[in-house]
């Protein structure tokens, strides 16, 4: 299965508002910038494992866990769902 970064960038975007965070905050909470972490939920830019690291902790869930949710997003998209 090869990495697609919509699928990444669907997830963190549904957790982020499914947690009630602005970009602002979650970016605070991850130490990255605000605009790094835009074009990562665009799909504009890949997030590398320290940044998929940084929002799982900020997200309170093990980075394993995210990566599950990212699997399962591409699964879906694969399948047209």
């Amino acid at each position: 299965m090869e990495f697609n970064e919509a699928a990444a960038a669907a997830v963190l975007r549904r957790l982020r508002k499914k947690r009630g965070l602005s970009q602002e905050v979650l970016s605070g909470l991850a130490a990255m910038a605000r605009s790094h972490l835009s074009m990562v939920e665009t799909g504009d830019m890949l997030p590398t494992l320290p940044t998929l690291w940084r929002l799982a902790e900020a997200f309170d869930m093990r980075p394993s866990g995210l990566v599950a949710l990212i699997e399962e997003e591409m699964e879906k998209m694969e399948k047209g769902d």
